[in-house]
This record gives C-alpha cells, sequence and structure tokens, in this order.
C-alpha cells in the first residue's frame, strides 16, 4: 500500500495547497493541520481514505475534554478517520492488509530519563503556555500532559503487542516523535527536545513503519532490530518565515 504523508502544516498562518500524490492509496497526516481547524475543509472529498491523528496544536486555546468529541464530528463530516487509541485495517491494491494504530501519543518528558528534571519541565511549561489548553477546566500543564502520554503510551504498547489478526503489516502513527534519533538537528539533545520526542524505541519493532509529525523537519530512518527493521518517517512542512519549508515535498509518498 502506498501512503502519502503530511504533517504540520500549520495552515493557520501558512499558505499551503495541499494536493493528492497520484499514486497514492490512503493519506496519513500526523497532525496539526490547523489550530483554528478551518483549514481541515482543503481535504474535503480528498479521493484517497484520509487517515488523521492529531497533532497539540489541534487543541490550542481548547479544552481536550470539548475538544475530542468536537474533533471527531469535524473528522467524520470531512470523511476523516480520526484514530485516537484505536486501529484500523485497510486492504491495499495489492491485497496485502495494513493495520494501522494511531495515538497523539503527547510527550511524557521521559526521553532523557529523568521527566521531573528542572531544565525539561521548564522547557515544557514554555510550550505548554504557547497552547493553551485546558483539561477537566484545569490547566493542561506539564503532569497533566505526562499523564495522558503515559496512558497514550500503555495503551499504544498493547496495541502494537497484540498477536497478528489477519493484517501484513503494521503502520504506527503518532503526533509526536518516538525516539531522540527524531530530533530536530537544529536543537538535538536540548532539554526542550523532551517536549518533541519520545523514548518509545522499545515500541519499535513491533512496527514496519512508524510515522510521525511535530518536529518541524523531515526524517527517513530505519532502525534496525532482531525482528528486521522500521522505517521511521516525518513529512512534516512547518514554518516558511523560518526557511522549515524549504524542500518540502508535499507528494511524499511511501510503499508499506
Amino acid at each position: 500500500m502506498r501512503l502519502q504523508i503530511l504533517s504540520d502544516l500549520h495552515l493557520e498562518t501558512e499558505a499551503f495547497d495541499p494536493q493528492p500524490a497520484p499514486d497514492a492509496e490512503a493519506l496519513v497526516i500526523a497532525g496539526d493541520i490547523d489550530s483554528t481547524w478551518a483549514g481541515f475543509d482543503r481535504f474535503r472529498g480528498w479521493p484517497q481514505p484520509v487517515i488523521f491523528v492529531a497533532g497539540n496544536h489541534e487543541f490550542d486555546d481548547r479544552d481536550l475534554d470539548d475538544a475530542w468529541p468536537a474533533l471527531r464530528e469535524r473528522s467524520r463530516e470531512l470523511g476523516f478517520q480520526l484514530l485516537e487509541r484505536e486501529t484500523i485495517v485497510l486492504s491495499g491494491a495489492d491485497g496485502r492488509r495494513i493495520r494501522f494504530v494511531g495515538t497523539t501519543r503527547w510527550c511524557d518528558f521521559g526521553l532523557f530519563g529523568d521527566p521531573h528534571n528542572e531544565r525539561v519541565l521548564r522547557a515544557a511549561s514554555y510550550f505548554m503556555h504557547v497552547q493553551h489548553s485546558m483539561q477537566h477546566g484545569r490547566p493542561f500543564d506539564p503532569p497533566a500532559v505526562r499523564a495522558e502520554a503515559l496512558a497514550c503510551r500503555d495503551w499504544l504498547a498493547q496495541a502494537l503487542a497484540a498477536p497478528a489478526d489477519g493484517w501484513d503489516a503494521t503502520v504506527a502513527i503518532t503526533h509526536f516523535g518516538p525516539s531522540l534519533r527524531s530530533a530536530d538537528p537544529r536543537y538535538g539533545g536540548q532539554p526542550g527536545t523532551a517536549s518533541f520526542c519520545n523514548a518509545d524505541d522499545d515500541l519499535l519493532p513491533f512496527a514496519q513503519l512508524w510515522i510521525h509529525g511535530h518536529l518541524h523537519c523531515r526524517h527517513d530512518y530505519r532502525v534496525p532490530h532482531a525482528q528486521g527493521e522500521t522505517r521511521v518517517v516525518c513529512n512534516a512542512r512547518g514554518h516558511s518565515r523560518r526557511g522549515e519549508a524549504d524542500g518540502f515535498d508535499g507528494g511524499f509518498s511511501v510503499d508499506v
């Protein structure tokens, strides 16, 4: 199955017109389409199935308790398949059945080992301040983000480890990066990177392909392991004013 991959379009400020890749059988969007949700309309009537995992900015200035059902309804209206701690199986033109396992997988801040490190949490507080989100009527602060992230992690680990039931390959989709390998080379191992990537390297062997966003740079690397290898892909566009969109290929597609 050939998958077109997009993320971090930030259509609330960016001028970009997404176009279907002519040879793709499905579109995977790994979050941060548009913080206002208005840009979602650009994918209405998309000729291939659209699989969507929400990014953190889909919740800007919103309470997660209200945003999730509203986001599900908006996705249903547009024909998206929203995945949040959910799994679907699609068949490709070649007859192979592909399992998609999706969750936002918020950051748990444990990328460097200690999730309570003062510098890590200071950086985390900055990003939560920018996002202005709430949960249960309270600020969606680093402890709340970590709790949500760990719930995502628990679900993801169980879902990925489920015995094969008629599918030929597994694609994991998260917004946040699954490994320090996905760090933005501009920032590398800085404390703030723990707000962008998780230490989910132990889960990589359960998927043939792992798609993520959040990092405003492109990645396409392979991680070898005892079961073979996992390809990790991020096709984030980012902000043109910062030069992040230079060289971006909106038709980028991969086979699984």
